[in-house]
Order: C-alpha cells, then sequence, then structure tokens
C-alpha cells in the first residue's frame, strides 16, 4: 500500500514538473517575441530618420547648409532625377575630361541639382562685356564649367536693350546658384555702349568686368564674314571701311571699325569703375594657350584654379582648342559651326592700311590697361 501510494506520488511530481517546465517555457517565448519585436520597430524607425552620409567632402559642405533630414532626403532624390535625365543644363556645367576631372564633376552634377531647388536668383557678381567677335563665347563656355559659376547662356542685353524692364526682370533671368557660387553673364555689346557702364555701376559699383580684346583689324574682317554670311548682297569689306580708298580714309563710322577702337571706349568705362576692376583677355592667347588665359580669368574671380590644360585640346579643323570629353558624354565639346569660320580674304594692301589706322589706339590701349598684346 505504501509502495503504490510513493509512485502515485512521483508520477504526480513528474507531471507537475513537466507543466511547469512547459509553461516557463511558453512565458519566456512570449516575451522574448515581443521584445525582439520592440526593438525591430524601433531600429527601423532610426533607420528611417537616419541622414544619408554625402558621397564626397564637397557634397557634405553643400548639403550641410540645409536643416533637416528630410532636405537631405530631396536633395538626395533630386541628385538622382537630374542624373537619370541627363539634363543639358547640368551636362553643359559639368564638363570635364574623363582622366583628370571626373571627381569634381561629380561634385558639380551633385552641386547644380542642389542649386535648381535650393538656391537663389541673383545679380551678376561678373560681366562679360565684351568684345564682338573676339572671343566671348568661347571664355564663357570655358569659364562655366568651373563649379562655383553659374553662368546665363544666352545674351539677355539688359544694359543696352532692356533696360526699361527693370532689373527684376533681369534678376529673373538668371540660373539659381548658392551664395559661394557667381553668376555670371555675356553681353558683348556692352563695352560699345555708353550707357552701360553707368546703368551697371547703378546696379552695383563692385561689378567685376571680363573684357576679351582681339587684333582690331582680324575683328572687323571676323565681323564683316559674319555678317556677310547673313547678307551676301552687303558691300565689299574695302568698300564699307574706306570713305577714300585710294587716300586710304578709313570710315571710323563703320561698326565692324569702331568697334576696335578700344581705348575711346575704356575711357567712358574708367569714369564708373576701377582698372581693377576689370580683366582683358587676349583672344590670341585664348586659342594658342586656353589654359594660361583662363586661369588668369579665375584668378581675377577670385576662384580655385580648377580648368587647367588637361581640359583641352586643339581642333585643327575647327582652327580653335575644345573641351575633352567628359565620361558623360561620347563626344568632345566645342563651340558652334559659326565660331572658327574661314574669313574672307582681303588684300594685304587693305589690312596695312588699317594696322596704320589702329596704332596709335593700340599704343594708347596698350599703356592704360599695362599689357602690351602686341598686334604689330
Amino acid at each position: 500500500m505504501a509502495h503504490r501510494f510513493l509512485l502515485s506520488t512521483n508520477g504526480s511530481s513528474a507531471r507537475f514538473a513537466f507543466i511547469f517546465t512547459v509553461s516557463l517555457s511558453c512565458t519566456y517565448l512570449c516575451y522574448s517575441i515581443i521584445f525582439c519585436r520592440s526593438t525591430i520597430m524601433t531600429t527601423q524607425g532610426y533607420e528611417g530618420r537616419r541622414c544619408s552620409p554625402s558621397k564626397n567632402a564637397a557634397g557634405k559642405k553643400l548639403l550641410g547648409k540645409l536643416n533637416d533630414c528630410a532636405s537631405l532626403e530631396v536633395s538626395s532624390a533630386l541628385d538622382e532625377s537630374a542624373a537619370r535625365r541627363g539634363s543639358s543644363d547640368v551636362r553643359e556645367q559639368s564638363k570635364a575630361p574623363s582622366s583628370s576631372g571626373s571627381h569634381w564633376a561629380d561634385v558639380k552634377l551633385r552641386n547644380m541639382s542642389v542649386v535648381q531647388k535650393y538656391g537663389n536668383k541673383k545679380l551678376p557678381n561678373a560681366l562679360i562685356v565684351g568684345v564682338k567677335k573676339g572671343g566671348t563665347r568661347a571664355v564663357l563656355e570655358f569659364i562655366r564649367i568651373h563649379p562655383d559659376v553659374r553662368a546665363l547662356g544666352t545674351e539677355p542685353h539688359f544694359f543696352d536693350r532692356n533696360y526699361d524692364r527693370g532689373l527684376d526682370w533681369y534678376r529673373g533671368l538668371m540660373p539659381r546658384t548658392l551664395d559661394s557660387q557667381i553668376t555670371l553673364e555675356k553681353t558683348p555689346s556692352y563695352f560699345v555702349t555708353r550707357e552701360a557702364p553707368r546703368r551697371i555701376s547703378s546696379m552695383s559699383h563692385v561689378t567685376k568686368l571680363i573684357v576679351v580684346v582681339r587684333n582690331p583689324v582680324t575683328r572687323a574682317i571676323s565681323d564683316y564674314t559674319q555678317t556677310l554670311s547673313k547678307k551676301p548682297d552687303i558691300p565689299t569689306f574695302e568698300e564699307l571701311a574706306f570713305k577714300n580708298s585710294s587716300l586710304g580714309v578709313v570710315d571710323s563710322s563703320w561698326n565692324a571699325i569702331r568697334i576696335g577702337m578700344y581705348i575711346l571706349h575704356l575711357e567712358n568705362w574708367l569714369q564708373y569703375f576701377r582698372l581693377s576692376q576689370m580683366h582683358f583677355v587676349s583672344g590670341e592667347r585664348l586659342i594658342t594657350d586656353p589654359a594660361g588665359e583662363m586661369g588668369r580669368v579665375q584668378d581675377f574671380l577670385g576662384l580655385k584654379r580648377i580648368i587647367t590644360d588637361k581640359h583641352f585640346y586643339f581642333n585643327r579643323t575647327k582652327g580653335f582648342p575644345c573641351l575633352k570629353k567628359p565620361e558623360s558624354s561620347g563626344q568632345p565639346r566645342c563651340l558652334g559651326k559659326s565660331k572658327g569660320r574661314t574669313h574672307v580674304q582681303i588684300e594685304r594692301e587693305v589690312i596695312e592700311q588699317l594696322q596704320e589706322f589702329y596704332r596709335p589706339f593700340n599704343i594708347k590701349f596698350f599703356e592704360t590697361v599695362g599689357q602690351d598684346f602686341k598686334w604689330d
């Protein structure tokens, strides 16, 4: 009897121990599931709020100006969208050689997408004011690949033709820029417009001015060649350039001749701007040494020298330097078909007469700007 009681007691204890163990295991399992779920949800919430790290130092600097992570996520989405679209504006702004400029070109691409969304439209800090047929388009296209420059691609002609539209209209034409970037525009006719210096000074008396000059005789022939391509029925170059060709009397009222009398126009500018606010680019050296000329332009604008000789190659067909192709493009970037066109043939005697006419103007111009452009 005692033996049967002992067996019954041992069986009950075993069952109790088994049930207790199972209950304890279930309780532990439930707590574990609840705890893990809470941890996973918290971690996911944190990850969703965390800002993505910038891919490069320049991107960090730019994105650091934004206030919160939401802004960073929008910026990242804009970057990816702009890269996929391959927008012409971004591509033009980010031209660089595949061998040496891929890093800063990538920075430029990211910067532009941020600028397009978060930058401001500002009045220009610098202007390319002249001269027509001197090489202004080349300077604009070369300088606008710099990541700290944003340039208007078209000529607004605000200070000569559209001044009555007002500064708000003018500002509205400008590309968006960050505070660290320069806003630039080009209109070559400003240099020979009498009212332009006063009007620009009224906008800002600290504006920096770039003037691209070229041998005035070559410039006049180039000017005539362009006009002839549009109006084939115009008189010959000699008929327009001289009042009396037999006597060698030059017609200085003809615009193609008058533009090259640089000192007369410069004297007007110096009434409103210091000479130190003006930088004169040699149109000839822009062809033979584009990196050197653009290096001096970058110095004048207070920019780091990013545009170097590694960005250029000489196109023998056009007789003009072109930008090397970036990684994102299969073609190198050259100026349009109208640039580098063959000039009309002018008799040597006519060229010599014009050189003699321009000589006193050139000498005074060289003395004033402190440079000898060696046009004789």
